[in-house]
């Protein structure tokens, strides 16, 4: 009996001594922060893993993955991760290299030797690291109106990337791009005979047991726990979105997966590639991920405690209050969502949201490396709020302002004047259609995407796309000698900063 008390004790020490490595934030704040954090970004849901000393210490959904039906987020819940899909390819290139069936420092020519940048400098130079570093020299998010929810092949998109004009030198500036992660991924197969999926499938995910973790999912709709999209973008209004088909894409930005598969990912990470005693990724290949190869800043952060950031292979890479933080975020439409490990605390954090306008997702792994690393406690949420609530007040506005400008007026030619095919050398072309309504836009080389035209006054159209979170601008046709020239279209800056322009073909 002394003996059974005693190993009591014993065993209740031990559970104290692990639950009191829990900061307080964790154990008793937790729940209330994100709650609260729901409400106040509106938010439909989100899920949450935090990986502390080899084991999952939080694993939580809150809120809803569908505002009509209610249903509730839990740790099996899809959602795109977006732009985290690219430490996947990253680490499956390295393993190639550790396996020396590829180097990282191979030309992109010795795969595709007919491949073509806009500069033939950079054409001959540029490497497989070039290409999950962002050297390219493009603009951050350059070619991804084109290229986003397209029906362009991957190599199609391979293609036009020598359309895109860089406006910096090569391996000179970070500028993040979306085609590079694509081609990177792309050589796994011209080298080795194996599409990326099934590598990334192999290699990772199934070693890792990651069962519910899906490639590029035709139909995101049809798979069970699938969190609906959703955005408030330009009018405040929770508004659900289409799924986006980034086939094309996927070495940049295809994986949907929940936090209980993530975990294991993220567990895998903080103990030097293995996962429950196996070695899953060399460690020489995660060190290569790690690596430095792109400066981002070198100035001291206003809001974190924080003085350098840089970009390795599919991660960002910064100080923290004396800790080196790998991270990375992910956006889709209707998706935000990020993934962050500190190796030397043992510390993972992985944070799934859907609603691609807000912040909160970034404030609470913020307020949670605090929490662990020490850092004075700010309300994070909060900080982030204000000026969030500021400019989403000025975009309602300015969205509100322009619907009242659509009255009865007429534009200065017939509609019938305005319609026709116009072309982009990058994009392709568009069709624009006179309707009842005013003009209506088909974008080719899209599915199920399109734009309405309404008229308001002196000479600028209401432009509304068909999917929300594109936006809603202004648009102006150049008009000579009473005919239509062109048209420049704008697109949300989280898709791509720079506006199109489209000629209008001479019929």
């Amino acid at each position: 009996m002394k003996k059974f008390a005693f190993l009591l004790l014993v065993n209740l020490f031990a559970f104290s001594f692990c639950f009191g490595q829990q900061p307080k934030f964790i154990t008793d704040d937790l729940d209330a922060y994100i709650n609260k954090g729901l409400k106040d970004w509106n938010l439909p849901g989100l899920a949450i893993a935090i990986v502390k000393d080899g084991k999952v210490v939080v694993m939580k959904g809150y809120g809803v993955r569908n505002v009509k039906t209610n249903e509730p987020v839990d740790e099996n819940t899809l959602f795109m991760i977006a732009s985290n899909t690219k430490l996947f390819t990253a680490t499956a290139l390295a393993q190639l290299e550790a396996d020396k069936k590829i180097s990282l420092d191979d030309k992109i020519s010795k795969y595709f030797p007919d491949y073509t940048l806009y500069d033939p400098n950079t054409t001959a130079l540029i490497n497989i690291r070039d290409m999950l570093s962002h050297h390219m020299g493009t603009k951050t998010f350059q070619g991804d109106f084109t290229f986003w929810n397209s029906t362009f092949s991957r190599k199609g998109i391979m293609d036009k990337m020598k359309l895109m004009k860089p406006h910096a030198q090569f391996r000179q500036s970070y500028g993040y791009c979306n085609s590079c992660f694509l081609t990177a991924g792309q050589v796994i197969e011209a080298a080795t005979g194996k599409t990326w999926q099934a590598e990334v499938q192999d290699s990772i995910l199934t070693p890792l047991g990651m069962t519910n973790t899906y490639i590029t999912p035709a139909k995101m709709a049809d798979l069970k726990d699938a969190a609906q999209p959703y955005t408030t973008s330009y009018t405040g209004i929770i508004t659900p979105l289409p799924y986006d088909n980034v086939e094309n894409l996927a070495p940049a930005a295809g994986l949907v997966s929940c936090v209980k598969d993530i975990a294991k990912w993220l567990t895998m990470q903080v103990d030097s590639g293995k996962y429950e005693g196996k070695q899953i990724i060399p460690w020489k290949a995660l060190q290569r991920t790690r690596d430095v190869n792109t400066i981002i800043s070198s100035r001291k952060s206003r809001y974190l405690p924080s003085n350098f950031s840089g970009y390795g292979l599919g991660l960002e890479i910064m100080d923290y209050n004396g800790k080196q933080v790998f991270s990375h975020t992910g956006g889709a439409d209707g998706f935000v969502t990020n993934t962050c490990f500190v190796p030397e605390e043992h510390l993972a954090i992985t944070i799934l949201t859907n609603n691609d306008n807000q912040d909160f997702f970034e404030a609470l792994r913020y307020q949670i490396l605090d929490a662990y690393l020490g850092v004075p406690a700010t309300d994070r949420s909060a900080l982030f709020l204000k000026g969030f609530n500021d400019e989403m007040k000025e975009s309602v506005k300015a969205t509100n302002d322009m619907k009242a400008r659509v009255k009865d007026s007429a534009p200065e030619l017939p509609l019938s004047a305005y319609a026709g095919k116009y072309d982009n050398t990058l994009f392709g072309s568009i069709e624009i259609s006179a309707v009842k309504t005013g003009l209506s836009v088909k974008f080719n080389n899209h599915v199920n995407f399109s734009a309405d035209l309404k008229y308001m006054d002196n000479g600028e159209w209401l432009l509304t796309y068909s999917n929300l979170s594109y936006g809603i601008f202004p648009l102006k046709f150049t008009l000579d000698k009473g005919k239509v020239v062109s048209a420049v279209f704008k697109v949300n800056d989280e898709l791509e900063y720079d506006p199109y322009l489209f000629t209008k073909a001479v019929q």
